[in-house]
C-alpha cells in the first residue's frame, strides 16, 4: 500500500502539514459550493462534511475529533471522537465543515470551512453550547480586553492602546436579540457596530486582519467556533477570553467530564488552544477575509489562508483546479 508522503516526519508545526490541511479545507468549500444560493443549508453541509473528511483519509496523521459535528449519534462523519488519518502523531483535530450554512444557503457573504490542528491534549473539549467571547487582534499589551469588564470600559481600554477614539473603533458583533444591550452600549459609547448574520469564527479572525477594518468582536456564540476561533488566534497572537455559558446543570455535568477544570471559569487563549497549533480556512463564498469558490472555464479557483502557531506566518493561498484531473471525491 502506498503511504502518503512525509508519513514520518509530521508535527503539528511542520510547513509540510499546512499544506495537508488547505487540501482539506479545499475539499470542503469545493464540495459545499455547489449548494451555494439554492437554499438548501443541510445539503451544504452535508457536502462539506463528507469533502472534509475524505480528504482526512489521505494526511499523515492519527487525528480524534474534539470539535465536530456533534456526537456518535448525531453525525455520521467527523463526530467527536471519531478517528480520521492515514496514520501518524497523535494530534487533536477540531472541524467546522462549514461555518455559515444558511450563507451558502442564501449565497451570502462569509461561508468559510474551517480546521485546526493541535498537539494531543491540547484542545479545549468544549461541549455544543453557548460561550461569551471577546477577542481582538494583535499587537498590543496582554489585558487590554477583559470578558468580566463592560463594554464602554473594553472599548476605551483598546481605543487608549490603539491610540485613537472610541469612535474610530468597530465592533463586529452577531445580530441577535440577545445582544441588544451590549450593542446599544457601544454605539453610546460612539463606536461603530457591524452587524454579523452567521458567522463569528469569521469575526475573530477579522480582527487579526487591517483590510477588514474590525477592531474588537464581543458577544456570545457557540463553544466549538469559539476554540476554533482560539486557535486561529493562537496562530496570529491576538487575544481572546471566553466563558462556557449553562442552561442546567446536565451541561455543567457533561463539560466537567469532558475538561477537568472548572467549566465555569474564564477562560484564555490558552485554556482553549495550547501548545503548537495549526490552522486553515477556505472561503466558500466571497466574504472580508477571503474569496468565494469560483469557476472559470474548465478550472475552479479557492482562496485560503494558513497559518502555524511557531512562526506565526500568515499566508494566503490562491489555487486553481482542474476538475478533470481530479477524484470525484475532491471536487
Amino acid at each position: 500500500m502506498n503511504k502518503p508522503p512525509f508519513q514520518s516526519g509530521y508535527t503539528v508545526s511542520d510547513r509540510n502539514l499546512a499544506l495537508e490541511l488547505v487540501r482539506v479545507t479545499e475539499a470542503a468549500a469545493l464540495k459545499s459550493f455547489h449548494w451555494v444560493g439554492l437554499g438548501k443549508k443541510n445539503e451544504a453541509d452535508a457536502a462539506a462534511v463528507q469533502g472534509m473528511r475524505q480528504a482526512f483519509d489521505t494526511v499523515a496523521i492519527s487525528g480524534t475529533v474534539v470539535i465536530g459535528e456533534g456526537e456518535m449519534d448525531e453525525a455520521p462523519m467527523l463526530y467527536i471522537g471519531e478517528k480520521v488519518g492515514a496514520g501518524g502523531p497523535e494530534m487533536d483535530i477540531a472541524v467546522d465543515p462549514l461555518e455559515g450554512t444558511n450563507l451558502v444557503a442564501k449565497n451570502l457573504p462569509n461561508a468559510i470551512t474551517v480546521v485546526a490542528l493541535a498537539e494531543k491534549g491540547n484542545f479545549l473539549h468544549a461541549p455544543d453550547i453557548y460561550m461569551d467571547k471577546i477577542a481582538i487582534g494583535p499587537g498590543y499589551p496582554e489585558g487590554v480586553i477583559d470578558i468580566d469588564n463592560n463594554v464602554k470600559t473594553n472599548l476605551m481600554n483598546l481605543a487608549k492602546a490603539k491610540k485613537v477614539d472610541v469612535s474610530d473603533l468597530t465592533l463586529s458583533i452577531l445580530e441577535r436579540e440577545r445582544h441588544e444591550e451590549i450593542i446599544a452600549k457601544a454605539r453610546e459609547a460612539g463606536a461603530h457596530v457591524k452587524l454579523v448574520s452567521d458567522g463569528d469564527v469569521a469575526s475573530i479572525i477579522s480582527t487579526c486582519l487591517p483590510k477588514s477594518n474590525v477592531d474588537i468582536v464581543i458577544g456570545s456564540g457557540g463553544a466549538p467556533e469559539g476554540v476554533l476561533a482560539a486557535a486561529a488566534l493562537r496562530c496570529f497572537d491576538g487575544q481572546m477570553q471566553g466563558r462556557l455559558l449553562f442552561e442546567n446543570k446536565e451541561q455543567i455535568d457533561r463539560a466537567r467530564k469532558m475538561n477537568p477544570l472548572d467549566p465555569q471559569r474564564k477562560l484564555s487563549l490558552h485554556d482553549m488552544a495550547n501548545g503548537n497549533v495549526l490552522f486553515s480556512a477556505t472561503g466558500v463564498t466571497n466574504g472580508d477575509i477571503l474569496k468565494g469558490v469560483r469557476w472559470k472555464g474548465n478550472h475552479v479557483w479557492t482562496n485560503s489562508i494558513v497559518t502555524r502557531s511557531v512562526s506565526k506566518t500568515i499566508r494566503f493561498i490562491n489555487a486553481c483546479h482542474d476538475p478533470r484531473n481530479k477524484p470525484q471525491t475532491t471536487i
